[in-house]
């Protein structure tokens, strides 16, 4: 996963920016890297954009960022990007055996990237919980992906869900909670963290998943 915090001004720069470079690259047989999706955040912190690349394992990682080093039309972006940024970050991430991410598909509507900054220790037991949770969870919505951070900041899960829209959102939401089951995962999991956030987001066009 990568988050980049744009300058407000230079806005539509970074955008026409990306929509040109990324479908390239995801596109380029020589990298082993897939873009699976691009949003932009409606509710949280503004201005800010999350990527999440998909890699064929470690060494697709390695041979991506050994070929990035070299390529002059990533050398020539990054040169564009970071004057219309102010920050960025990655973190390396898996899914979790019981959550498979979806394929990506155009599915409309809103993304709501959920993070969770867990107790170290815990990520066994949120996994044990959210095993039983997700099967409540699932019926009212569609499940995109959850992931732990392997390297970056650690102890952290995402999940990802589509809606249509917010109000479909509060009522899927309350919906779970008709589900056997589904209020013992939520008072077992708040146990098990320090902190959590919530963003809104939309897809950029040339978004795979969007």
């Amino acid at each position: 996963m990568m988050i980049h915090n744009v300058k407000p001004e230079a806005w539509d720069d970074y955008v026409g920016l990306i929509s040109d470079y990324y479908p390239k690259v995801s596109a380029d047989p020589n990298y082993k890297m897939k873009l699976f999706g691009s949003w932009h955040t409606d509710i949280g912190k503004l201005d800010q954009v999350v990527h999440i690349w998909q890699y064929d394992n470690y060494p697709g990682y390695d041979g991506s960022m050994d070929l990035r080093a070299t390529d002059p039309l990533r050398n020539q972006f990054m040169k564009s990007l970071r004057p219309m940024i102010t920050s960025r970050e990655n973190q390396i991430m898996l899914e979790f055996d019981f959550w498979y991410t979806a394929e990506p598909q155009k599915l409309g509507g809103i993304y709501e990237l959920r993070t969770y900054n867990l107790k170290p220790g815990r990520l066994l037991e949120w996994k044990i919980e959210w095993q039983k949770g997700l099967l409540a969870r699932k019926k009212f919505v569609k499940p995109v992906g959850a992931w732990f951070s392997q390297i970056g900041d650690l102890h952290v899960v995402h999940h990802m869900w589509a809606y249509p829209n917010l109000y479909v959102r509060k009522e899927m939401r309350e919906k779970a909670w008709e589900i056997e089951g589904w209020n013992k995962t939520s008072y077992n999991t708040v146990r098990m963290l320090n902190n959590m956030h919530c963003r809104i987001m939309r897809p950029f066009d040339f978004s795979p998943m969007g």
